[in-house]
């Protein structure tokens, strides 16, 4: 188990985060992967501060503290995935984030929803990649899965098998020797959107995406994408997006500074986003309760397969309607 502390740095007077290295990690190369990871300068990845050693088994890391939490927990738990609207505006600060740190020549290698602080919740004031440091000591746990004559795709540890949803073929049926990569990220990232935008793996959880890489067999895209003309066009567009990054030849996949370009020609909507109760239904619409006061929506509004029923909680951006405000984009909870 990784700790995280709070502390409070009495020189430039703000809140810290301070890392310890993961369980039978102390002896690693904690402090090199804290220098790789103080060369990132970029405001979508927490910066590294600090390290710390104590003694030999006392070391710390310290990060940007970023007042929220991961991705999976704050926004992805709610509903389980989010709109197309929100997947492309949290797609095009993580490229921007993996841009800066490919930029310095810094690969994450274990970049996941877990990795992913999130302030403001649905209204991302804040996105920042962290465990630069922590995720190249991940990598030398892969290192010696493998040192040690062990398949990754067969490994028992609950670090590997938490990442493999997410890791790129190169990184799961790597060889003693190899190299991986930036498009490695890339791939990570595609398989993160995928998920965010469908609720589901792209190639399953656990020791189930190895086999289904292997054999190519990516979970189909749910028909809720695309069924909707309001959520169609960029749904498509973000499909497009995702299959070019999880291309099972790295050398095809695009840059981070490639996704981040593309990320400028998408059209998405980026209106602050509401919660609220679906106070009543009559007919074909509805009304949602929030602080805000009474919102209008029609089925039509909402994406994904949750339904919005009297007293589902719901999340929704308020946009001109008479005599109500309307309710658009909206995803309804689990």
């Amino acid at each position: 188990m990784q700790y995280v502390h709070t502390a409070y740095d009495q020189l430039v007077g703000v809140n810290v985060a301070i890392k310890t290295p993961k369980a039978g990690q102390a002896g690693t190369r904690f402090k090199k992967s804290a220098i790789v990871a103080a060369k990132v300068n970029s405001h979508y990845v927490a910066k590294t501060l600090d390290y710390v050693e104590v003694s030999a088994n006392e070391r710390y890391l310290v990060e940007e503290l970023v007042e929220g939490s991961t991705l999976k927990e704050s926004v992805l738990a709610v509903a389980g995935y989010v709109d197309p609207h929100l997947a492309a505006r949290l797609l095009s600060k993580l490229a921007k984030g993996l841009a800066a740190s490919h930029h310095a020549q810094v690969i994450h290698r274990d970049l996941k929803p877990s990795n992913i602080m999130v302030r403001g919740g649905f209204n991302l004031l804040d996105v920042k990649i962290t465990d630069f440091g922590i995720a190249t000591l991940t990598d030398e746990l892969f290192v010696e899965e493998l040192a040690n004559g062990r398949d990754l795709t067969q490994s028992t540890s609950g670090t590997v098998k938490g990442a493999l949803p997410y890791m790129a073929p190169e990184m799961m049926f790597r060889k003693r020797g190899d190299t991986v990569g930036m498009a490695a990220d890339v791939w990570s990232l595609g398989a993160l959107i995928f998920e965010a935008v469908t609720g589901q793996y792209a190639f399953g959880e656990g020791l189930f995406a190895p086999a289904n890489v292997m054999a190519g067999k990516i979970a189909p895209w749910p028909p809720f994408m695309t069924s909707n003309p309001q959520f169609a066009p960029l749904a498509e567009a973000l499909q497009n997006i995702i299959l070019e990054c999880l291309q099972l030849d790295p050398s095809k996949r695009p840059t981070a500074d490639d996704l981040a370009a593309r990320c400028i020609e998408l059209c998405y909507f980026t209106g602050e986003r509401h919660e609220g109760v679906v106070q009543n239904i009559a007919h074909v619409y509805g009304f949602i309760q929030g602080a805000g006061g009474k919102t209008f929506f029609h089925p039509k509004n909402v994406y994904g397969n949750n339904a919005a029923r009297t007293g589902t909680k719901v999340v929704f951006c308020r946009t001109a309607g008479s005599p109500y405000p309307r309710a658009f984009p909206m995803i309804a909870a689990k």
